[in-house]
């Protein structure tokens, strides 16, 4: 499609922010005013449409998709969200370690039991660990204390979270990076541990790199997303 705007713009508007096209209010690709809960998620997305040059890359609004998926979607059905996010939790990596012994296992250890018992401690929930890959499950309260937690969200950040737990195959990781000081990169250098333990052992294979560092990217963006909508 042809770029059909020359200026846009971002101003206030009942119930947050908006972005304008030659002064024409922008709409959700489902239809629905894009109204956004903070001026500074606002000017991120009016920078990706001034970005664009006299072609528009439907590729290259990834901010924008997201909100589009929580204003549509997310904010219709915030269960079917957290469906999806839950059972991040029930097989969470982080409660997957190797075998004792292994030198593998002391690494995991040491990165992510404060990570575990972080959450625990949060909120009163208790997650089994286990050596090797056969699930273990974790006491029955756990979950539905998980669960009620994430039914307090405001929809832009189930997205948020959602990519991020899928990324991170770790509900545990995508709940720490919510937090206002979290470094981010490191939170996804930890859930990627093993994998990065590994290249570390052999090398990395181009495309195995190529995947990580869009996997981060993604993980980055969504992190943005969650931030933004707390500013």
């Amino acid at each position: 499609m042809k770029r059909f705007y020359k200026e846009v713009t971002t101003a206030p508007v009942e119930g947050g922010w908006q972005v304008f096209l030659d002064g024409r209010a922008m709409k959700t690709q489902g239809g629905k005013p894009q109204v956004l809960p903070a001026k500074a998620l606002a000017e991120v997305l009016a920078a990706e449409w001034r970005a664009q040059g006299e072609d528009l890359d439907p590729a290259t609004f990834p901010m924008r998709d997201m909100v589009d998926y929580g204003l549509d979607r997310v904010a219709e059905n915030p269960a079917e969200a957290i469906d999806a996010i839950v059972p991040y939790g029930d097989t969470d990596t982080l409660c997957y370690r190797a075998d004792e012994g292994d030198s593998l296992r002391q690494r995991q250890d040491e990165a992510w039991e404060p990570m575990l018992a972080a959450v625990e401690d949060e909120h009163g929930v208790t997650f089994a660990r286990a050596g090797g890959v056969l699930h273990a499950p974790h006491p029955e309260e756990t979950l539905p204390k998980l669960r009620a937690h994430l039914e307090t969200m405001d929809p832009l950040t189930l997205v948020a979270l959602q990519n991020m737990a899928a990324l991170a195959s770790s509900l545990c990781v995508a709940l720490a990076a919510l937090k206002p000081d979290a470094d981010i990169d490191d939170l996804f250098g930890r859930a990627n541990l093993e994998e990065d333990w590994q290249a570390k052992q052999w090398g990395w294979d181009n495309d195995a790199l190529a995947r990580r560092d869009a996997r981060l990217a993604g993980f980055r963006l969504a992190a943005k997303l969650a931030q933004l909508v707390r500013e």
